[in-house]
């Protein structure tokens, strides 16, 4: 069979959660599979890091946006080399196409209220044009895949589908993170302190990031340690904002700013710090879970959504909307080595239940199944 994949935008260089799933599920696909023939299409960009093999063809298209790429430029492609199944990746698809669809609905955020707070054209658009394209292509689609047990639940709830329509399939992890012991030259890029809090802040008011700067100023207060906390993804000003709004000046010296970090060095970051905070509102899946649990890093994360199910229920969870709730886990881990330890040691079994490999087998299963 000739499966079309759209991966529009794993060349580009700094990726995100969605480029990278897709990214790895093919390289496993193409390890697999030698039944079945890929088309992968793609948008250019500098980071080539997929290569094309005997079952798989990747095709690069041009357009001026992601809407005409999608809307025009992919199914076009895909007729013309033959597809006869069209899995498309990213929350939305082809609303005029007559091939076959496999739809990835990661979450359906966008049916749900809108927090006015975000200023991010970027996500604003993207949260509008799901909004627009999915009630539009659910009824085409073959089978929809989504990533967790609370995400199939929600999704069948507000779109109202048959069980049998939506297949759940786990991320998984790559295996490069695992605990690193020789750190120090990687992590000095970013913070030369050598104990520190780590966190994956994001402008988007699902990741949590104002409160859980708030619950590590409430940390600061009653610790005798005061470790660091380092962020990602947020830049200066941003986090000047959240610190003037809530008087919190002067803890400006205790937070540093790494912009984004390479995925590369991020088994470095996981590993040399204390904790990792991952403390987001909502997440469908989170696969920074896994990443900070294989790493050997003491996580803590919230006790809703997909969190607890991919965590696992004896993890260090904590209640995203309650700021001393999350520090005081914050100064439970700092006070109870035993209990940091524990936590470390549940992480590391925990994370051996996924594997990009029993992603892509899994998701095998299913383009056969059709």
């Amino acid at each position: 069979m000739k499966i079309g994949i759209e991966a529009q935008r794993i060349f580009r260089r700094n990726k995100h959660g969605m480029d990278y799933v897709v990214l790895e599920e093919i390289k496993q696909l193409q390890k697999i599979d030698s039944r079945n023939e890929y088309f992968v299409f793609v948008k250019p960009g500098p980071d080539h890091c997929l290569q094309s093999t005997f079952n798989c063809h990747i095709i690069t298209l041009k357009c001026p946006s992601y809407p005409l790429w999608e809307q025009y430029a992919l199914p076009k492609a895909a007729r013309e080399c033959g597809v006869e199944l069209l899995h498309c990746t990213s929350n939305t698809a082809p609303i005029w196409c007559n091939i076959p669809l496999i739809l990835t609905l990661h979450d359906i955020i966008f049916l749900e209220p809108r927090d006015k707070r975000n200023n991010s054209l970027y996500q604003n658009l993207g949260w509008l044009y799901r909004r627009l394209v999915v009630p539009r292509i659910i009824s085409k689609c073959k089978t929809i895949i989504t990533v967790s047990a609370f995400e199939k639940d929600n999704i069948q709830k507000k779109l109202n589908l048959p069980d049998q329509q939506v297949t759940m399939i786990y991320n998984g992890y790559n295996e490069w993170f695992r605990k690193v012991e020789d750190h120090d030259y990687v992590v000095s890029k970013y913070i030369d302190h050598p104990d520190y809090f780590f966190f994956l802040g994001n402008t988007d008011p699902k990741k949590n990031s104002e409160r859980t700067i708030k619950a590590y100023a409430r940390y600061l207060e009653q610790s005798q340690v005061k470790r660091p906390l380092l962020v990602a993804d947020l830049k200066r000003d941003e986090i000047d904002d959240i610190l003037e709004r809530n008087g919190m000046a002067g803890i400006r010296d205790k937070i540093v700013i790494s912009g984004y970090i390479r995925n590369q060095d991020l088994p470095f970051i996981y590993s040399k710090a204390f904790a990792f905070l991952y403390t987001s509102l909502r997440e469908s899946f989170g696969i920074p879970l896994l990443e900070g649990m294989a790493s050997g890093t003491a996580v803590i994360t919230s006790n809703t959504s997909s969190m607890p199910e991919i965590a696992g229920a004896d993890a260090a969870l904590v209640n995203p909307e309650d700021i001393d709730d999350m520090a005081s886990m914050m100064l439970k881990m700092e006070r109870e080595p035993q209990f940091r330890a524990d936590i470390i040691e549940k992480g590391l079994k925990r994370v051996k239940m996924f594997s990009w490999r029993k992603t892509a087998e899994q998701l095998l299963d299913v383009y056969n199944s059709l």
